[in-house]
């Protein structure tokens, strides 16, 4: 099938049930129907001159997101997933940005528009009396005459904005079709499988790996309106979900969940996301009797990096289908020698082994940016395919994470990657999440500062954690935080993933709990104010007083 519309068709008379909704469900061919129904309802809106209908869809993962983005793949039209956790001028961005004709909001997110300045002169509510009618008065449409083409823009998709201002990722009708088949595989979804998607639609993880996939197979998708720990356990169980995807932090607040005894005979099977640490990925395997797939991609597409058999517990592993990825200097452009690793494992030639991904001879594979040239080549070089992701690669060429391009630190001229450190960190029994980042050094340079989420129940114990940091063999030189910030939930984009920026921006102003370690020793102590004062005025002697963290 060259196109998703051919893909959405084929579940025309499919009469296995393809969507669950709380007690709600639907078969695939209900599905289709509903899709064929707002398709009719799209040919209402008046095609702009030169371009596709815009739908931006401003809604949690409820049934019609599904029904308009397959009544948008049958229609030729292109949807807008907008980010509901952007506010105000950012989210009036968003929708000029990407030229919305319409949106499609929901009780629970319209007024994030009701009075905002976007530029659009329709918005329809799903849950009003006006859609409802206009919706039914289309109810037993026809599917459309024609195929949009292969090449005809779907899905305009931000990225996370985990370290910067979302970009418009371009996902065509023929790409999406692609992923849909490609991916049927990857997660090993059939029809028997039912399928948990928690992650949101607005974000390419869950809508290319695991809605369209499902769609392929004619597999089950159960939706969540949003990712919730508790809501997760239960609706495990609930649906007897064989397959999930995640991203970021996700496997780690399930974890902080109590353990239910059904847990260890769950009816789960799989589950594939990205940036789970080993530890987590052990506990949640042994918790729910399943295999945990981790792997690195990217809405871009571009590229992918899955965990092999022989992968080492901490790497990434190596490119699918034997791509041609290297690690390569962000400033010469050279390829990065290997990692010089100890005997422990440490990181000895951090500086020269970390530098930019880079897919060699796959930029042609790039879709592009939603108007928005300057970042398109900040990506594309040549041929070449910059990911904007930091890595390092060891003697035998696995791959490991080492962060986004903004997770370098600088410590007393010594350069390296948060990753490695938050990896270390999160070994200690009390933590569920550590997010490290630099903070400015009253004199040069760079101080590591940590965020700690701890386990429920856990206390911070600052001798332990000392002793903790103490024994680890593989602990930098420069590794030790001298800041230590306790916060009761991590801040995240809309698609999970952490939002750094926000810690970093705070720094040590924060009202939550604050620890610090005297320069020159290994213990920590509160940060009262008295030592907050000390520390600014030691700022303002070395002229640095710019530089000081907004107060939160």
């Amino acid at each position: 099938m060259e196109t998703f519309a051919e893909v959405v068709r084929s579940r025309a008379a499919d009469d296995n049930i393809g969507l669950r909704f709380g007690a709600d469900s639907w078969t695939w061919a209900e599905v289709v129907q509903q899709a064929a129904d707002r398709a009719a309802v799209l040919r209402r809106i008046p095609e702009p001159e030169g371009r596709q209908r815009h739908i931006g869809l401003l809604l949690e993962n409820v049934p019609d997101y599904v029904f308009w983005l397959a009544a948008a793949a049958l229609s030729g039209a292109v949807v807008v997933g907008i980010n509901p956790t952007r506010r105000g001028s950012e989210l009036a961005r968003d929708i000029r940005h990407t030229d919305c004709d319409l949106i499609i909001t929901e009780d629970a997110l319209a007024g994030l528009v009701a009075d905002l300045d976007h530029g659009v002169g329709t918005v329809w509510n799903i849950d009003s009396r006006d859609h409802l009618d206009l919706v039914d008065a289309h109810r037993g449409a026809p599917l459309p005459d024609l195929l949009p083409p292969p090449d005809a823009t779907l899905l305009l998709l931000f990225s996370s904005g985990s370290t910067g201002t979302p970009k418009a990722v371009i996902c065509s009708q023929r790409r999406f079709a692609f992923l849909a088949e490609t991916l049927t595989t990857r997660t090993e979804l059939t029809r028997d499988s039912v399928a948990y998607l928690c992650m949101p639609l607005f974000h390419g993880n869950s809508a290319m790996m695991n809605f369209a996939p499902a769609m392929w197979a004619g597999a089950t998708v159960c939706l969540s309106r949003k990712f919730s720990a508790s809501g997760f356990v239960r609706d495990i169980h609930r649906y007897g979900v064989t397959f999930v995807n995640y991203v970021g932090r996700a496997l780690s607040y399930v974890l902080a969940q109590p353990e239910r005894p059904e847990d260890a005979t769950s009816s789960l099977r799989l589950a594939i996301g990205t940036e789970a640490s080993a530890a987590d990925i052990a506990r949640f395997t042994a918790r729910f009797g399943c295999r945990v797939s981790e792997g690195y991609g990217l809405s871009e597409g571009v590229l992918r990096i899955n965990r092999t058999p022989d992968s080492p517990p901490d790497a990434l592993g190596l490119p699918v289908q034997g791509a041609d990825v290297r690690v390569l200097d962000e400033e010469t452009g050279r390829e990065c020698p290997p990692a010089e690793l100890d005997e422990h494992g440490r990181l000895l030639n951090a500086e020269a082994a970390i530098g930019q991904m880079v897919a060699i001879g796959r930029a042609h594979t790039f879709e592009g940016y939603y108007r928005n040239p300057g970042a398109h080549a900040e990506r594309v070089r040549g041929d070449d395919f910059w990911t904007g992701d930091l890595a390092y690669r060891d003697p035998r060429g696995f791959f490991y994470f080492a962060g986004r391009s903004s997770d370098w630190l600088r410590v007393d001229s010594e350069n390296f990657s948060a990753a490695p450190v938050e990896r270390l960190l999160e070994r200690w029994e009390a933590v569920a999440v550590a997010l490290v980042y630099a903070v400015p050094d009253p004199r040069t340079g760079d101080q590591v500062m940590c965020t700690l989420q701890l386990r429920p129940g856990a206390e911070f114990d600052a001798a332990g954690f000392t002793s903790f940091l103490d024994a680890q063999p593989d602990l930098g030189t420069k590794w030790r935080p001298r800041f230590v910030r306790l916060i009761e939930e991590v801040p995240t984009t809309g698609n999970s993933k952490v939002a750094k920026t926000v810690l970093r921006r705070a720094g040590w102003r924060t009202t939550d709990p604050v620890f610090l370690r005297v320069e020159g020793d290994t213990g920590y102590r509160p940060l009262d104010q008295d030592a907050r004062e000390r520390l600014e005025e030691e700022f303002a002697r070395h002229g640095r007083r710019a530089l000081l963290p907004v107060a939160t």
